[in-house]
């Protein structure tokens, strides 16, 4: 609990992965990928329940081994390409509730985003209730700054991202932030059809570091540099 609030920490990992099989499930350093996020939510001094949303016995499985609950499956209409992950969290929130279970915060994380730290969660949940309960999403810096990126018009010539000069020093660039998909909070009973977890409001600055998002193999080879780095 946070503010005598009860915290839901919510993964959710469909069976499905075109880029990498098995995604996440996949070893990682000796642990399955999805073991990092569920270690990180079962570590906090906030989250009351780490719960697994899943269409796959096999993902079932090897959550509950390290820790998490999958007390259902999920429907595989709320586990194509096409679903988002709020018909996930939708369907997670309803489940809980028909079975006597309410939360006042969901924690969204990504199973794909392992080097999110406890310390990560339990700071970005503080500025959550800081914030009087304002939506929040982790970002991190950009490294390529969007006043040095281009559109190719159909006539084939470049045109500015940001109406703004980019006659400045690399130095002098304003600061900008991507949203890392590693953490959303979100109060439950704000959450509807409408919500756009993109589009939470309230930021919470991560070190690049900590939110790197596995896609594809490349991805995976720095998360396994960073957890080495960090041995």
């Amino acid at each position: 609990m946070i503010g005598g609030k009860k915290v839901l920490a919510l993964i959710p990992a469909r069976g499905g992965s075109k880029g990498i099989k098995d995604k996440n499930i996949i070893d990682v350093e000796g642990k399955p990928l999805i073991a990092y996020t569920i270690d990180t939510a079962l570590s906090s001094q906030y989250v009351d329940s780490v719960v697994v949303t899943t269409d796959s016995e096999k993902i079932k499985s090897v959550s509950e081994k390290w820790g998490a609950r999958v007390p259902f499956l999920r429907p595989a209409e709320y586990a194509s390409d096409q679903s988002t992950t709020l018909d996930a969290v939708l369907h997670a929130l309803k489940e809980l509730q028909a079975g006597g279970e309410k939360f006042d915060i969901l924690a969204l994380l990504q199973p794909t985003s392992p080097l999110r730290t406890t310390e990560d969660l339990d700071g970005a949940l503080e500025k959550f209730m800081e914030k009087g309960y304002s939506a929040l999403a982790g970002i991190s810096p950009v490294t390529d700054s969007p006043v040095l990126i281009r559109r190719l018009t159909d006539e084939g010539r470049m045109e500015k991202l940001l109406q703004i000069s980019s006659t400045v020093r690399r130095q002098d660039m304003p600061a900008y932030y991507r949203i890392n998909g590693s953490i959303y909070i979100n109060t439950t009973e704000e959450i509807d059809e409408n919500t756009s977890f993109n589009d939470n409001p309230v930021p919470y600055v991560m070190d690049e570091e900590h939110a790197v998002d596995v896609d594809d193999l490349k991805d995976l080879e720095v998360v396994k540099y960073y957890l080495r780095k960090r041995k």
